[in-house]
């Protein structure tokens, strides 16, 4: 049975030392063989007060917010085209590349990219994966694309995968992979024509 014992300055809040319990968890669990309920997490928090660091008294840091909700909400104002608002989430080197393209770092060469490509599409989420990295944390958005050619007729069902990184609470890379491509030739008739 695996015991984790951390320390922490007061003021973190419940949802806050949830996801730190969760994390060390599945830390844990990516290298102990161990069922969730066997690893056992405590936090200790120590008044504020009583934590120095070089001679001086210290604050905690805020919490970073939740890499995957960041994702979420990046992709919910790029769905409602909100690109100040999708803007806002990036960090410094934002670089995002899509199937076929170059490294694009604008928004506006997304929409480009995308104009002659479909009407519109949207996303329904299968679900979203978060791994920390020794720089970044990566989170891995799949499920299926729906929504309308150029010509006006409805696709669904096409799979995609996005895979961000997420560094400081700002998404700094988007890589993206999807069978639009694949589907959109499988409707073509021989000759290439709709």
């Amino acid at each position: 049975m695996p015991v984790v014992e951390i320390h922490l300055i007061e003021g973190y809040p419940a949802e806050v030392k949830s996801r730190l319990a969760t994390a060390l968890t599945q830390a844990v669990r990516v290298v102990v063989p161990a069922p969730p309920e066997a690893v056992t997490v405590l936090m200790h928090d120590l008044p504020a007060s009583d934590y120095y660091r070089g001679g001086s008294p210290r604050k905690p840091a805020d919490a970073l917010p939740d890499p995957a909700e960041l994702v979420r909400a990046y992709l919910a104002a790029m769905e409602a085209r909100d690109l100040d608002k999708a803007r806002a989430m990036q960090g410094d080197g934002f670089v995002m590349v899509f199937p076929g393209t170059p490294p694009m770092t604008r928004l506006e060469e997304l929409l480009d990219w995308a104009a002659p490509r479909y009407r519109f599409v949207t996303k329904r989420y299968a679900g979203f994966d978060t791994a920390p990295g020794p720089e970044a944390a990566v989170v891995y958005a799949r499920g299926t694309l729906e929504g309308e050619w150029p010509d006006g007729t409805a696709f669904a069902g096409i799979r995609f995968i996005d895979r961000f990184e997420v560094t400081q609470g700002r998404i700094t890379r988007q890589d993206v992979w999807n069978d639009i491509a694949e589907t959109r030739a499988s409707e073509r008739t021989p000759d290439g024509r709709d």
